[in-house]
């Protein structure tokens, strides 16, 4: 049976696509482009971080017609592209910012990824994408020795810490079921449920996993948090016991390698002998911190991430790759096959040649077609090497130990945290230091309008977080640009927009 095949509307013969450049308009354009980039990079630190323009006026500026009839230049297309970018973004590249947990991005990335986009490899399996996924492989090696972790891993690139997170999160689950979780489903076993151990600090990735792979979010166990901040054994060690009288069955703990609101450490070494001890896996949430586990000086407690059964980490945090660039180790590599390979007919054929096969990568992970995010994470290895970014990442630490004491010797100022290059404190009048518990829902009211006023100046950018009950301010440094000037400015902005606030604010009854 032979399919339709109607009458084509153009010449075929000697086809003209309209998407197709010559040789010299992309040289042209491409030079145009490279030379606004470089002007825009120069700028950044005499730019506000952020326009803090009001959704409806950055609607206005695309206008509300519907897809365009014909065509348009492409000089003036990336003319008007970039002038929309360079004036209407909040700049995560900026010397002051300081928000989230998003780095500057390498200037190597970014032409890692244009270089990768042209040639567009699918980095889905071997044979499309040889030297890529070669370069894939390398990659995921040297991260794994940056950060101590076995460098007979597996491992691949992925968008980020949520899916990094998903990857490690399903091969426990194929790992550890007690029964044949892929071709059974969740519902096999239905009156015996699997749990997951975390503390209250990790990031809300896990309640997504728990929903997408079937266990449903009942089933993530929040275990207490010490004063630290990190999760208590004994309490992790009573669920456990608890749960397996009920019939349960413990399947996967995940310890946190730099929580998102203050940088705090699970006790991990203490994590992955018991979950040995109990036949459970073992996962590292290091989305932020696992790069710093290569420091001469990294707590242990760091360390231990090398003895997890999985670990993620963000290239694209505290590496400066540009977005998005996520990893997954799993310590026998093996398991991303097992959890993640399927072979229809229309795949290639399996090689049956002797020796070491070539990777597959749509064997080891979620996805089939795959972009190439592995380049520039591989040239800024290469750039640098691991003394760069060790130092880097070390002077991130020491700007914030830094701005740490500058706040404590503030007397409008309160210091909270400091963890890896994470600090929090909030803005205190020093009239209400002895009054702080009776003006506790002020305090928070207040610090929130200093960091709505801190985010729309323009004048640097942080988030914020909330410790026990209290919201407090929260810059995080990840942030090569970042110098000790830029630091020293923090504690005075806040003072001099928390004054003005509080001026305003402040309720009668806390005026005397």
């Amino acid at each position: 049976m032979k399919l339709n095949q109607p009458d084509g509307g153009g010449d075929v013969t000697n086809r003209a696509a309209p998407l197709e450049m010559s040789p010299e308009e992309f040289r042209r354009l491409g030079h145009d482009l490279i030379d606004r980039l470089a002007e825009f990079l120069a700028s950044l630190p005499d730019r506000p971080v952020t326009p803090a323009e009001p959704p409806e006026l950055v609607r206005g500026l695309l206008g509300d017609g519907g897809l365009p009839e014909m065509g348009t230049d492409p000089g003036r297309l990336l003319e008007e592209a970039a002038s929309l970018l360079f004036n209407h973004s909040l700049f995560n590249g900026h010397p002051r910012f300081w928000g989230y947990i998003t780095s500057s991005a390498a200037p190597i990335g970014s032409l890692a990824d244009l270089l990768a986009s042209a040639v567009n490899p699918n980095v889905g399996g071997w044979w499309i994408s040889p030297i890529a996924s070669e370069i894939e492989a390398q990659t995921v090696r040297w991260l794994a020795e940056l950060i101590g972790y076995p460098t007979s891993a597996g491992g691949l690139l992925v968008s980020g810490g949520n899916m990094a997170n998903f990857v490690g999160f399903w091969a426990a689950r194929k790992a550890k079921t007690p029964w044949d979780i892929q071709s059974q489903g969740i519902a096999a076993q239905p009156d015996r449920r699997l749990r997951v151990y975390t503390s209250r600090e990790t990031h809300t990735w896990i309640q997504k996993a728990a929903d997408l792979a079937g266990l449903g979010t009942d089933a993530v166990r929040w275990i207490a948090t010490d004063r630290s901040l990190r999760m208590e054994m004994e309490a992790l060690r009573a669920q456990i016991q608890e749960d397996r009288q009920n019939g349960d069955h413990p399947l996967l703990v995940v310890g946190t390698a730099g929580s998102v609101s203050t940088g705090a450490v699970d006790p991990l070494p203490e994590l992955a002998s018991l979950c040995r001890q109990e036949g459970i896996w073992f996962h590292v949430d290091g989305a932020y911190g696992a790069a710093a586990a290569g420091l001469p000086d990294a707590p242990p407690d760091l360390k231990g991430l090398s003895e997890a059964d999985s670990v993620a980490m963000d290239p694209h945090k505290w590496l400066y790759a540009p977005l998005e660039a996520g990893c997954v180790l799993v310590r026998e590599r093996s398991l991303l096959r097992e959890t993640f390979s399927y072979h229809p007919p229309y795949y290639p054929e399996k090689e049956e040649a002797e020796g070491e096969q070539p990777i597959m990568y749509f064997e080891h992970g979620p996805q089939n077609s795959r972009g190439f995010r592995a380049l520039k994470v591989w040239l800024g290895l290469r750039q640098v090497g691991r003394e760069g970014y060790l130092r880097m990442i070390s002077e991130d630490i020491e700007l914030t130990r830094l701005l740490y004491r500058l706040v404590e010797s503030d007397p409008d100022l309160e210091a909270w945290t400091q963890g890896l290059s994470i600090a929090t404190f909030r803005y205190l009048p020093r009239d209400l230091r002895t009054r702080a518990e009776e003006a506790r829902e002020y305090l928070d009211e207040l610090n929130r309008e200093v960091l709505a006023r801190l985010q729309k100046s323009g004048e640097a950018y942080i988030s914020h977080a909330v410790i026990g009950q209290t919201f407090v301010l929260r810059p995080c440094i990840v942030n090569f640009r970042t110098t000790r000037k830029d630091i020293e400015a923090l504690p005075g902005l806040v003072r001099r927009l928390g004054k003005e606030a509080d001026a305003s604010f402040r309720p009668a009854a806390l005026r005397s």
